[in-house]
């Protein structure tokens, strides 16, 4: 089937930063097959979609999330020890079902908010793969494997061996991607880290961590291994492999050449959200960036950042990097668009597929309708979707070429029946949550 989309303002991120103010975009099944100006005979086409001079982009890609923790939204958002009064308590009452139909939720949010890929870590992840594939929705998903007893293994060993599975039986799937998923550089011991590496090797799938983002975690390396948990990484080889590094707050002056060296390796998932809501710093991109390293942007989970649309963090992005770095010039907005884009595309390593709209790649795209209040005027597009734009703004988004939300709307779902499914999952888990709310 052939679509065309016509009559938008077009920002391709591709290397030249090419814009066309009145433009046209064929797809093909999957892919982009034609892109042309107004002022040209447009092709034929089974369906036309009018833009309304709309700003088209390339999907934006959230680089790092917890989908099955929409659960969680709002629960001690304030409270200090909101992780072990909260969130690892109640984690047991986690259930496949839970996940899945919270991941639904989740992934309904992200595509209304023009996500197109979304990299996910956390429990029951077959239920997140299925969740994607039946949503139409690219994910790299990876189960989470730490030293504790969790909601369904009780040792990282056993997370380990299942994941061996998981592997097979989602290779080569034409939208979910496989990972391994270890929860950070000081919840496993060594062994893991080394079985999880010849496995990445083996299979030849991405790794996904925190890497370091508490300051427990630095001074733990420092006192344990006189090292920082960059160093310790690259000792056993990770970066070796692809892996996807969420956070990385707290680089020291020794990790930088290391990382420049191994640049094309990995790649980092900047949760500006998440980082500021919890009082943990702003992570240095203005180094990253001079280091020529990979970074896209992640909203982690919908208990950390609340939100999982990405013009959330395009906006704190710039507010924070630039009062961080007493710079207001700094980061100007079509680089922010970059990273939520393209940027985020390279951190996954999917750079020759997705990320920007150019001829020949699959056809994940987003369209941001113009016509609401807060888009008048425009002068300059991506100003507009980094400080003016929100996720109420997406008006259409295809991913590899399926038309999943049309004016607003979802088209293969609707978003009531998820909330309602949602909610009765949720039964067991808000009693407990109150419960524990009250005792506060």
């Amino acid at each position: 089937m052939k679509q065309l989309i016509k009559n938008v303002h077009l920002l391709t991120m591709d290397t030249k930063m090419t814009e066309i103010k009145q433009a046209y975009v064929l797809i093909e099944e999957q892919i982009i097959a034609q892109i042309g100006e107004m002022t040209e005979e447009l092709p034929e086409a089974d369906v036309v979609i009018d833009g309304q001079g709309g700003i088209l982009m390339p999907g934006m890609i959230n680089t790092h999330t917890h989908a099955g923790m929409i659960p969680f939204r709002s629960l001690g958002d304030d409270v200090p020890d909101r992780l072990r009064r909260f969130l690892f308590p109640l984690e047991q009452f986690m259930t496949p079902e839970l996940v899945k139909t919270s991941t639904k939720y989740a992934i309904a949010e992200m595509l209304l908010a023009g996500v197109t890929t979304f990299c996910d870590m956390y429990y029951f992840e077959e239920e997140v793969a299925e969740a994607a594939a039946e949503m139409g929705m690219r994910g790299f998903v990876g189960e989470t494997i730490i030293e504790m007893e969790t909601c369904d293994f009780k040792t990282p060993d056993d997370a380990l061996d299942w994941t061996e599975g998981f592997l097979k039986r989602w290779s080569n799937h034409p939208l979910v991607t496989p990972m391994i998923a270890p929860h950070a550089t000081n919840t496993n011991r060594k062994e893991i880290f080394e079985r999880i590496v010849a496995m990445a090797k083996r299979y030849k799938v991405p790794i996904s961590m925190h890497v370091a983002e508490m300051t427990y975690e630095m001074t733990e390396f420092k006192e344990k291994y006189n090292q920082t948990p960059v160093a310790f990484l690259n000792d056993l080889g990770f970066f070796n492999e692809r892996i996807i590094m969420a956070h990385c707050l707290f680089i020291e002056e020794s990790d930088w050449s290391l990382l420049h060296e191994q640049r094309s390796n990995f790649g980092i998932a900047h949760c500006i959200g998440a980082n500021t809501k919890s009082a943990k710093g702003v992570a240095p991109v203005k180094r990253m960036i001079a280091e020529e390293l990979n970074v896209g942007l992640g909203t982690d989970g919908p208990s950390s950042g609340n939100t999982l649309d990405l013009f959330t963090q395009m906006r704190m992005f710039a507010n924070f990097q630039k009062t961080a770095n007493e710079d207001r010039s700094l980061f100007p907005a079509k680089e922010i668009v970059r990273l939520a884009t393209e940027g985020g595309s390279r951190v996954l390593g999917l750079e020759k597929l997705v990320g920007t709209i150019e001829i020949g790649k699959q056809a994940d795209l987003t369209l941001v309708e113009t016509q609401s209040v807060n888009m008048f005027p425009i002068y300059d597009a991506y100003s507009a979707l980094v400080y003016s734009a929100n996720s109420s703004n997406v008006s259409d988004v295809w991913v590899q070429g399926q038309h999943l939300v049309e004016n607003k709307q979802l088209i293969k779902t609707d978003l009531n029946v998820l909330r309602e499914n949602l909610a009765n999952e949720m039964t067991v888990f808000v009693s407990e949550a109150k419960k524990r709310s009250e005792a506060i």
